[in-house]
């Protein structure tokens, strides 16, 4: 049986920490599929069908795909056959917000379970909203995306 798992996020923008995580969580499933989660109550920097391209120009491994949903992420889940839920930890308050959610998540769907991952040391302080905030301040955000990414937000920073 082939350990599926789901990665979900607003990854709005992509950045290396999210990067990190793809490629660790890559290394202990047979199928990661990364989900941007689609909210219409938040107004996202970036258009989710250009962070799925980003994405998809960044990320290029065999066992990997990247799609959008809507919905709660237990029935994303169970439509995928996904049994592993990936989620990032970079300090305690990430883990205050998400060990509630693996424990709903787990009663939605029994069985599901949550791995937490750190990223590597030299991305553990990256976050979309500081990317976010130094991006439309005109700050250097290359330390902490991808090249393609730091264009793709300069160009939108100049509209």
């Amino acid at each position: 049986m082939s350990r599926i798992g789901l990665y979900a996020g607003s990854f709005d923008p992509p950045t290396l920490g999210h990067e990190d995580v793809i490629r660790r969580a890559a290394l202990l499933l047979d199928q990661l599929v990364v989900a941007i989660a689609v909210n219409p109550n938040k107004q996202p920097l970036l258009p989710v069908e250009q962070r799925l391209d980003l994405f998809r120009r960044i990320v290029a491994l065999p066992n990997v795909t990247f799609e959008a949903f809507e919905g709660l992420l237990a029935d994303r889940a169970r439509v995928l056959g996904a049994t592993v839920l990936v989620r990032g930890l970079r300090n305690a308050n990430d883990l205050d917000h998400e060990a509630p959610m693996a424990v709903m998540n787990r009663h939605l769907m029994p069985g599901l379970e949550t791995i937490f991952l750190t990223p590597s040391p030299e991305v553990s302080f990256v976050s979309g909203t500081l990317v976010r905030e130094v991006a439309r301040f005109g700050g250097d955000v290359t330390p902490m995306v991808h090249p393609v990414v730091a264009e793709a937000l300069a160009a939108r920073m100049r509209r």
